[in-house]
């Protein structure tokens, strides 16, 4: 595909968008205009049409805005009358979480146009008869602080299951709410929440850099009064647009290379370091650093390993593999790829180019050849701002480098996900190879008990639409891994039983424990033997029931997905990474969740932890006992046998416990009633 067929692609793509945008605008005003003709007594029956046409607005690209423009239409329609909208001057923000995260889409549509409205009266665009301009403006910074992680974060496992692409509404609006009143108003928790996310160094963080950019925009205005606000900001911001001195006023791409080309060694020592720290201390790559990384490798390798932040590890590995690591800097390093340079250096770091089959592997990649349907959608997805070669591999260095960042994005994909980051750290040739068969053959084969398995003849996978809002890798070979999974649990329809015992063993890869339990019954949906369930457990992952045996391959186990009422929400794919105890002296459960961002409150007192115990780059972690009372499904090696009778039933009851005020509520078996602990008594 030619850079002017791409440039089509793009120009017909933002012209259908459009286009449609128009076509629902059209239908909105008519459904206002024939609300506002209807007599008071018929207006109810006509508000279903206005918020189901609202509803499709807001989903496109500038349809907040449009919707907006409309708000004293909206209002003197009487979309709001006879509801608690009718009075927004009672409203309560901490309120707004509740509704906007409600599975009933008009409750979330017309919170979200109760929003638009208060937007319209803050920037004086109409009058409003109850609030004020002012009013209207604290309530909307209110709303926002409290809904922050709307503004970057996709939404969470909760969120998609009980609203599916309705989920997609509220960040469009809280996105569109922040760009208007500004983001100074709530500056202090946007950093602190970009801290947060960063802590688990996520691959994807697009969303994140262009939150430091509005931070940055913020700043550089002098019509915004910050007050107190915004400290922390300068690390941020300067990790992208000013990391070392000779970038500290953010020169531009071209006068730094001129910079770059009078410097002598010791100013490019100096840069070098100072484009390391910034990188290692937040997970951010400026494009400034590209820049740099590209130019050194006519220099020194020394300057190169300086600029990497490699400690002694990853410098013999860059030594040993020279000619490779510069192959991949010319072909990945990119100023609109610098987050290669962060998958490198730590890519380098875990020393795998030590493993036979990688170097090899990613002499290949180099040389991979695209299908024309992989090119296409990295250039739909990511622009053609680069090659699709060059996108593709930024994404393998960071998977590389961050096996834990893998996120699944607003998809049912846990599967999938999980299984790329379990061969990215375990089995990363293996990796490689699924990358190259779905980018150059568009098509991945796999086996499940000797019988092979093509994703291009497969029926559809779990997802219902083709997944769009994932790293590169991820972009190209979760369809793929979609289809396979679910072929493979199609192969074990009528077999008694879950059929995860056979599946994940066959997709994720050997090192599966081939032993499994599961606490729930498949026929009813109730607890089945949870005491005994519980027992195994401990017996093949806790230190003092295992004889002190550490987990050697992460193994896939599977969850059962709380809010923070402590309800069940569906189940999930996890990795189960270590379990040790924590620098308190807790013993504690480290796993890994695609869920984009770990950190989750599950109710009763269980809240999921990504820093402060002990937890890796991407980790998160909750006390062994919390972590079992989550647990439903488990894979061990049942040669590897602990001792689940010296597991005390004291300890066991305080876990039965946490399921029985949770998931496990309502699936509690006929003979059993619930004691006030949460423990079961018999009738």
């Amino acid at each position: 595909m030619t850079d002017s067929d791409d440039a089509d692609v793009t120009r017909d793509a933002a012209e259908q968008a459009a286009q449609k945008l128009d076509a629902l605008l059209v239908r909105l005003d008519e459904a206002l205009a024939v609300m506002a003709r209807a007599p008071a007594f018929a207006k109810p029956g006509k508000v279903p049409r206005v918020l189901d046409t609202a509803r499709r607005v807001m989903l496109q690209d500038g349809g907040c805005a449009a919707v907006a423009a409309r708000a004293e239409a909206i209002e003197q329609a009487g979309v709001f009358a006879g509801s608690d909208w009718a009075t927004p001057q009672i409203l309560i923000p901490s309120l707004s979480r509740i509704a906007l995260r409600s599975a009933e889409a008009d409750l979330v549509v017309i919170e979200a146009l109760s929003e638009l409205r208060l937007l319209a009266v803050s920037q004086a665009w109409f009058l409003h008869p109850l609030m004020s301009s002012e009013q209207a403006h604290h309530y909307l910074t209110q709303v926002l602080a409290l809904n922050l992680e709307m503004l970057f974060s996709p939404p969470g496992e909760a969120e998609r299951a009980q609203q599916g692409r309705l989920a997609q509404v509220p960040r469009n609006l809280f996105r569109y709410l922040a760009e208007t009143i500004g983001y100074e108003h709530v500056i202090d928790q946007l950093i602190d929440e970009i801290w947060r996310i960063q802590q688990q160094r996520p691959i994807q963080v697009d969303m994140v850099k262009h939150m430091i950019t509005q931070i940055a925009v913020c700043r550089g205005s002098g019509d915004i009064n910050w007050g107190g606000s915004g400290q922390g900001a300068d690390r941020l911001v300067s990790s992208l647009y000013g990391p070392t001195q000779a970038t500290r006023e953010d020169p531009g791409l071209e006068e730094y290379q001129r910079r770059l080309d009078s410097m002598d060694v010791t100013a490019l020592q100096y840069e070098a370091s100072g484009f390391a720290r910034a990188m290692h201390d937040t997970g951010l790559v400026s494009p400034y650093h590209a820049m740099m990384l590209r130019h050194l490798p006519e220099q020194s390798d020394h300057l190169l390993a300086e600029c990497l932040g490699l400690s002694a590890t990853g410098r013999d590995c860059l030594l040993c593999y020279r000619e490779l690591v510069h192959a991949l800097i010319d072909a990945a390093v990119h100023p609109d790829t610098a987050q290669a340079v962060y998958g490198l250096a730590l890519m380098l770091e875990r020393g795998i180019l030590y493993q036979a089959p990688v170097a090899p592997a990613l002499w290949r990649q180099l040389r991979l050849p695209l299908s024309a349907a992989a090119e296409q959608r990295l250039v739909r997805t990511f622009g053609d701002a680069v090659p699709p070669a060059s996108r593709l591999l930024e994404g393998v260095l960071c998977m590389m480098g961050l096996p834990l960042g893998v996120g699944q994005g607003n998809n049912p994909t846990c599967q999938s996900a999980r299984a790329l980051s379990m061969w990215a750290c375990n089995d990363p040739d293996y990796l490689l190879q699924m990358v190259a068969w779905a980018a150059r053959d568009d098509e991945i084969i796999m086996h499940f008990e000797g019988q092979s398995i093509s994703s291009r003849e497969s029926a559809g996978g779990v997802a219902t639409e083709v997944p769009v809002d994932l790293d590169p890798v991820s972009l190209l070979v979760v369809p793929h891994l979609d289809r396979i999974y679910a072929e493979m649990g199609r192969r074990c329809l009528g077999r008694e039983g879950d059929p995860h015992r056979w599946v994940n063993p066959e997709f994720h890869g050997w090192w599966s424990g081939r032993g499994f339990r599961i606490n729930v019954d498949v026929a009813t949906g109730l607890l089945h033997e949870l005491e005994d369930f519980l027992r195994h457990f401990y017996a093949a992952y806790h230190p003092y029931y295992n004889g002190n045996q550490p987990l050697i391959h992460p193994q896939p186990a599977g969850i059962a997905v709380t809010d923070s009422a402590a309800r069940f929400i569906g189940w999930h794919a996890i990795t189960l990474l270590r379990v040790t105890l924590d620098p308190s002296g807790n013993m504690r459960a480290y796993f890994y969740n695609p869920n984009n961002d770990s950190g989750q409150d599950w109710g009763d007192g269980v809240v999921v932890k990504t820093a402060g115990n002990g937890e890796h780059f991407g980790e998160a972690s909750l006390p062994f006992e919390q972590f079992a009372s989550r647990l439903y499904i488990f894979h061990y090696d049942p040669l590897e046998y602990g001792e689940p009778a010296q597991v005390s039933q004291e300890e066991l009851d305080r876990v039965i416990g946490y399921v029985h005020r949770s998931w496990g509520a309502t699936r509690l078996p006929a003979g059993a009633l619930q004691a006030e602990d949460g423990v079961p008594t018999p009738q």
